[in-house]
């Protein structure tokens, strides 16, 4: 993608209002606690200290709404204590330039660190960098700095408060992870009527896990359907893949697929019931339908071998389910009696979550362990560094006033990648333009005192938490016109901070772009880092599932499950991955855009295969099949060195697996299911190097082959788009 293209398309994004769902009650909660904390700081402090509460409350309150599984009141406590201790920080040394600049590049330096632990920590702590900017320049004395800073705890404490005295849908998210899930399986098993190989992002299933994981206190008041329906839906998505697909399942068409195909269709509709009813906590309401297919005693007649054990498997999960989420009576699919939940099918022990104070060694670990040059993470702290303080030092000398907006847009703007700074700095510059401009209309026909220009800085702010989802742009007019009323509270006037506002905003989104062009850390290249890690990781996630039809354990192995959530990470981060690479000015560098949809594709089905044979896995009393541990051994040494010949540019061969096949093939493995699994995994890595062979065929010249020289003139195939971002941050923004 050229310069051109890749500043239009993130120009685009930035300036993108999308339609999301609003919540108001919780913008209005956060409204009205900054409503509280300016009332009662201009009460009886006056204005300045009003304005500096002012920000810590809005700030405590944008922390409340970041994607975090975290309790929200936890959240705005650490924002409001972060930002006091910034702002007191700074006040101290910001009468010596020098001192308080190379405070600003450590702050700096590690809030882009932070990023390390994960984005709702990186947005805190570039939020604190850049409001303190501003507050540091409120107090006039010593004690006017602590107090400012006690306010912005007060404000952060209010925020928290109103989160415990209002709830409003609480555990509604952990709600919504889980029903996402819950419905994620029911379409899946929908479209396997019809395609019985169709994909399925497992997306959903892992942000039910993220929010399963829940802090001590959450665990004693967590309700109770939100406790074991999630390891029951990650159980059944391999069990529906099995009984659909035709190489382990039942034939394409005939009897047995029509009795699958209803087997399928009714236990979408249980699943679609159990997660309407997590959603709203209420009883699960089974469609009459659903239930006559589920109970018919026709199945076994029907069915047979792994399709039958399949059915089976599946009904006895399905009642778990319905168990969970609150229905007495669920159904079987046939006259066999369901299997007994295990102490692993219920979930029993919670997935624990560190509490704040725990979470700081974590994060300090996360953050040491990217400091090394070649780290996103790092090269975007020095470069975030970099341009905030020369942002502040062009701010200081310019002959403009209020210097620090410079700086504090770039702050704002800057992310560790590049679609995510161009596309803020533009949609920072937009909305500046388009809520100082509104804002500073209404100053003039209305010309508010310190009470209306409060009243009308918290209706902005309100509009912000309302809107802050919907894109950029519209949440960052609304902090324009905040900001602009919050100052004029202090009786400064319009023309005091608009033009140098409206300036600075876009100093800063062009230091932060330049910085970026400058000094860039591209996905581009890494591409095929992710690919070999993701290939890894799938080999491991295959070699231990047939590893166990050599060494039968029953359905609980610990190693597997593992190995599919590494398989599922590595997945995840060569989507975002590609997500990010897709609108960089990068060339592909031996890795085209074709290469890698087929690439992936490729070893979704691998680890889709993988999960097949897992379906089946042998109970702990099974015949063992011996040959199955040396192919075990020989998918780990293969995916591996296969993984080192994607990170060299070469094409990966599959030698040791293709062997230890045709002397399984000699020994005789009288399971279908386990030899037809092995064989798709090796067809499924013969494809990937198919894929990733991007040497032109040989052409016949006067009956000699020659090989084929590339010209200019030859065009680039055109690929299928990748898959979207998983894990986006969700757009919260300070002023």
């Amino acid at each position: 993608m050229t310069w051109l293209r890749a500043l239009k398309e993130t120009a685009r994004s930035g300036l993108t209002v999308e339609r999301k769902r609003l919540e108001p009650l919780i913008a209005l909660r956060g409204a009205a606690g900054l409503a509280i904390i300016i009332g009662v700081s201009l009460t009886l402090f006056g204005p300045a200290v009003a304005a500096s509460s002012a920000f810590g409350a809005y700030q405590a309150a944008i922390a409340t709404f970041q994607r975090s599984w975290r309790p929200r009141p936890e959240l705005a406590l650490a924002s409001g204590t972060s930002l006091a201790l910034s702002t007191f920080l700074g006040y101290l040394t910001g009468t010596h330039t020098l001192l308080f600049l190379a405070l600003l590049s450590l702050w700096t330096f590690l809030a882009g660190l932070s990023w390390a632990a994960g984005p709702t920590v990186g947005i805190i702590a570039s939020s604190n960098v850049a409001i303190m900017l501003v507050t540091v320049t409120l107090p006039t004395s010593l004690a006017a700095a602590a107090g400012h800073a006690a306010m912005m705890v007060v404000g952060g404490c209010v925020q928290a408060a109103l989160v415990i005295l209002f709830p409003i849908r609480r555990w509604g998210a952990h709600r919504d992870a889980l029903a996402d899930a819950l419905a994620a399986e029911a379409d899946y098993a929908r479209r396997l009527r019809h395609d019985p190989v169709a994909p399925f992002d497992p997306e959903p299933l892992m942000a039910a896990r993220d929010a399963a994981r829940i802090t001590p206190r959450q665990a004693r008041t967590r309700p109770a359907e939100l406790h074991g329906a999630r390891g029951l839906a990650e159980r059944i998505r391999p069990v529906l893949a099995s009984l659909a697909d035709p190489a382990v399942g039942v034939p394409p068409e005939g009897r047995e697929r029509d009795r699958v195909r209803e087997i399928l269709g009714a236990a979408g509709a249980v699943l679609d019931a159990a997660a309407r009813a997590v959603r709203h906590g209420e009883p699960v309401k089974i469609p009459p339908a659903a239930l006559a297919t589920l109970r018919t005693p026709d199945t076994g007649a029907i069915l047979t071998g792994p399709a039958y054990r399949a059915a089976t498997r599946l009904g006895a999960l399905l009642r778990d389910v319905l168990e969970t989420a609150g229905t007495p009576t669920p159904p079987p699919t046939s006259e066999q009696p369901p299997t007994p939940r295990t102490h692993s099918d219920t979930q029993a022990i919670p997935l624990l979550r560190p509490t704040l104070p725990a979470l700081v060694p974590g994060t300090l670990r996360a953050m040491r362990s990217e400091l090394r040059h070649e780290s996103p993470v790092t090269r975007h702290a020095i470069r975030v560094t970099a341009v905030a303080a020369t942002g502040y030092l062009l701010g200081h000398w310019l002959p403009l006033g209020h210097g620090y907006w410079a700086p504090m847009a770039s702050v704002m703007v800057m992310r560790p990648d590049f679609s995510q700074t161009y596309s803020r700095a533009v949609a920072r510059f937009g909305g500046t333009l388009v809520g100082v401009a509104l804002a500073t209309g209404l100053l003039q026909l209305a010309d508010p005192g310190t009470g209306l220009s409060a009243a009308l800085a918290v209706l902005c702010a309100g509009l912000m938490y309302l809107l802050m989802r919907t894109g950029q742009v519209a949440a960052q007019a609304c902090v324009a016109a905040y900001v602009v009323f919050l100052l004029g509270m202090g009786g400064q006037q319009w023309t005091q901070t608009v033009p140098e506002r409206v300036v600075l905003t876009l100093l800063g989104g062009v230091l932060a772009m330049i910085a970026y062009a400058v000094y860039p850390a591209w996905e581009t290249p890494r591409l095929r880092t992710r690919l070999a890690d993701w290939l890894i990781a799938d080999g491991r996630y295959a070699a231990a599932v047939v590893d166990h039809y050599a060494h039968p354990a029953g359905k609980s192995c610990p190693d597997v499950r593992e190995a599919l959530l590494a398989a599922r990470d590595a997945r995840v981060a060569w989507q975002d991955a590609v997500a990010r690479a897709k609108h960089e000015p990068v060339r592909h560098r031996g890795l085209s855009r074709a290469a890698a949809a087929d690439a992936e594709e490729t070893l979704a089905q691998l680890g889709r295969v993988a999960m097949l044979m897992e379906a089946h896995l042998p109970d702990g009393d099974a015949t063992p099949v011996p040959a199955a541990a040396r192919l075990a051994d020989a998918l780990r040494t293969s995916t591996e060195q296969g993984a080192k010949a994607v990170r060299e540019r070469r094409v990966p061969r599959w030698d040791a697996v293709r062997t230890e096949l045709r002397e399984w093939d000699g020994e005789g493995v009288p399971d279908r299911v386990v030899r037809k699994g092995a064989g798709l995994l090796l067809e499924t890595l013969e494809e990937l190097s198919d894929a990733l062979d991007t040497t032109p065929p040989p052409m016949l010249v006067d009956g000699t082959e020659t090989k084929h020289q590339p010209s200019k003139a030859d065009p680039e195939p055109q690929p299928r788009q990748p898959e979207g971002p998983r894990n986006q941050e969700g757009g919260p923004t300070a002023p």
